[in-house]
């Protein structure tokens, strides 16, 4: 899974974006055992930080963020890339800000490239306040998880 998002990786943090991983694969990551097929990306929602998203995600070879551009990007609460990868980027994100996030994040290694996650309070909090079925299911099983490990 997370083999095919290696150059994003490396692509957002040689541009110093600011983001963090959200959804899915931070639920993955965090010890849910489900699957899912895109990124989620919650991001410093700055012109600049916006910028180097764009130029990052093109190094990569996402040729979708070369159709948009910083102004579209924040205007939205979430854009889709959809090309050989699918990444959805937002800027904002019920039940957490993305300062906190930030301030909270984990940095998790997979094939020597770092990488940065939101910290499993603001998942659980951020999965509450979206409130789909998939997402109270990983709550459930991330509360599980941290009773079992006495967090």
């Amino acid at each position: 899974m997370l083999n095919q998002y290696r150059d994003v990786f490396r692509c957002l943090k040689k541009h110093d974006v600011r983001y963090v991983v959200i959804g899915g694969i931070a639920a993955v990551l965090h010890g849910v055992p489900r699957v899912t097929f895109d990124l989620d990306l919650l991001i410093e929602a700055t012109v600049d930080n916006a910028a180097r998203l764009l130029a990052a995600l093109g190094e990569a070879n996402l040729g979708t963020a070369s159709l948009t551009t910083t102004e579209r990007l924040l205007n939205n609460e979430i854009t889709i890339f959809k090309d050989r990868l699918r990444i959805d980027v937002q800027t904002r994100t019920p039940g957490i800000e993305f300062e906190q996030a930030w301030a909270q994040r984990e940095t998790m290694q997979h094939s020597d490239q770092g990488f940065y996650v939101v910290c499993v309070e603001d998942l659980i909090a951020s999965e509450t306040a979206c409130g789909r079925e998939v997402d109270l299911s990983d709550v459930a099983v991330l509360r599980k998880l941290q009773d079992e490990e006495g967090r």
